[in-house]
């Protein structure tokens, strides 16, 4: 019973050698903080160009449609809760997402509790579900799962850095879960996957054709090919060996958060992945108790540690049994409802036919997750252009759109932004091995161009036409490569084709298309609008 007890947080004996996680909550919750003000901060600056009411996807055209096929909004919030479901004017939109973002900078200064956390989940829930192509990656739900288990490693009322009360051992066995998922589930979706993984070639291609590569990108890209093998096998050492020895002890343990915390690094040094490799080091930092991290941070942090352990020991002491057993009922709960939850995504990794960054339920509060289980061998770019000729042919003089990050201009650099995010910059290297029909909203894009809307444009690094619209829009497909040091240049490109064919904002079939969707042509944007 005293086992029990000790694990859900609500023993109270002191024990000199119990191993403690106060400076583990700190950093993980800070650390949270940091990669909710990052995932709000997108919103503010790119949502309503993309999901707002003359966005390339709206909510409400989004919500009516789901609406129309589960009956009623009520039936589309019990599939994909959300506050936005009764109403999402583009104030509201932005309201909210700016309450998101005051919330997470007072995590990441300190100021949190079980209170803060929970509104955190459920403000950014409310954007994942209605964000369509815009919020389908990957770490959106490991960002709400990794924030639904925050909720339960801070007290209810303390607004404290260091609260007066321990985190339950529970809670941090249940990151420890996530984090192992998370990276078993890489590494079986990798072997599985791809030849190139087992044959230890795939970061030969991965560097360059990654969806957004940074400068060092290139450097790695054009080492030896015994760094890449290298880097291979510490994927592998990390992502299928280091997980299990979360299960023989505290050494052993601490070993792989090392493991882990060093290869999330890596990734955030050689790429730009958003701000998924932050948020994958939070649960990895469960793998550390105090005396290990009392090692390696500023002493003063490890007496704020010992200080909030003595006072968590004598409030503990005097608090009523009441309200000890409602937090150990509360926690015994949560470890029965992961574990349950879990059945489906146990079942997911020992199957043949593996599903990669999938939520079993509605509230994603147990996902499945993996990475690049194929590598292209090949950089597909899309590149639109615009031309105020007459007549789009081959004597037209075309200028080109810059996206902010995705490659373009072959002089300019690869960017740095992670944590941050450039949406339509990912979905535009998605797009690029696909075609218009299976991203419908590059044609909408096409039209929001071809109007000058103040709203698509700001989504791109400028745009060549500030008096007047073009006449025509098209969009062109390149292959980039990595262009050598010294050359002058950061890219190579060679032209595969049309990808959009020349388009004119009266185009018919742009219109016929538009309007299969049941996409509305606002003349009005013609006059700044969309």
């Amino acid at each position: 019973m005293r086992r029990v007890s000790r694990w859900l947080g609500v023993d109270h004996e002191p024990a000199v050698a119990a191993v403690r996680y106060h400076l583990a909550r700190f950093l993980m919750l800070r650390l949270l903080g940091l990669v909710y003000l990052a995932g709000f901060a997108i919103f503010i600056n790119q949502g309503l160009p993309l999901l707002g009411s003359r966005g390339l996807l709206p909510i409400g055209e989004f919500t009516a449609r789901v609406a129309g096929r589960l009956g009623s909004p009520w039936g589309g919030f019990a599939r994909l809760p959300s506050l936005f479901w009764f109403a999402h004017s583009d104030g509201l939109l932005l309201a909210l997402a700016w309450c998101g973002a005051v919330l997470a900078f007072s995590v990441l200064l300190g100021v949190t509790n079980a209170a803060v956390m929970a509104a955190l989940w459920a403000l950014y829930m409310s954007f994942v579900h209605i964000g369509q192509d815009w919020y389908g990656y990957g770490w959106e739900i490991q960002l709400l799962e990794t924030g639904f288990l925050a909720i339960f490693l801070c007290p209810f009322g303390s607004v404290r850095p260091f609260p007066r009360t321990r985190p339950a051992p529970l809670v941090i066995g249940l990151a420890r879960w996530l984090i192992f998922r998370v990276m078993f589930g890489a590494g079986l979706i990798k072997i599985r996957g791809d030849s190139c993984w087992r044959d230890l070639t795939c970061l030969l291609y991965h560097y360059e054709t990654q969806p957004n590569p940074n400068p060092f990108s290139r450097v790695l890209h054009f080492a030896p090919h015994g760094v890449a093998t290298a880097g291979a096998l510490f994927n592998h050492a990390t992502e299928l060996v280091m997980p299990w020895l979360l299960l023989f002890g505290r050494w052993a343990t601490r070993a792989a958060g090392v493991f882990f915390v060093g290869f999330q690094i890596s990734l955030i040094v050689s790429g730009n992945l958003s701000f998924l490799n932050w948020l994958t080091i939070v649960p990895a930092l469960a793998c550390f108790d105090d005396a290990f991290l009392g090692r390696l941070m500023p002493r003063v942090f490890a007496r704020w540690a010992e200080e909030a352990e003595a006072a968590a020991a004598g409030s503990c002491a005097t608090e009523r049994r009441s309200r000890q057993r409602a937090r150990a009922a509360a926690l015994a709960a949560l470890g029965a409802l992961v574990a349950w939850l879990s059945v489906p995504v146990v079942e997911n990794l020992t199957s043949g036919h593996q599903m990669m960054n999938t939520s079993f339920d509605a509230l994603n509060l147990v996902n499945t997750y993996g990475a690049f289980g194929s590598v292209g061998r090949e950089r597909r770019e899309i590149v639109f252009e615009g031309t105020s000729d007459a007549v789009p042919g081959a004597t037209a003089v075309w200028r080109e759109y810059q996206f902010k990050c995705a490659p373009c201009d072959p002089a300019r650099p690869p960017c740095v932004i992670t944590p941050y995010h450039y949406r339509l910059d990912w979905q535009i290297w998605f797009a690029a091995m696909a075609s218009p029909k299976d991203y419908p909203w590059t044609l909408r894009f096409v039209l929001k161009l071809l109007h000058n809307d103040p709203g698509s444009l700001s989504l791109l690094a400028g745009n060549p036409f500030p008096e007047t619209p073009p006449r025509y829009v098209r969009a062109r497909l390149y292959v980039y490569r990595f262009a050598p040091p010294g050359s002058g240049r950061f890219w190579n490109r060679d032209l595969v084709g049309d990808w959009i064919p020349p388009l004119s904002a009266d185009d018919a079939r742009l219109l016929d298309f538009l309007r299969a969707y049941g996409w509305r042509d606002d003349r009005a944007a013609r006059k700044g609008g969309t």
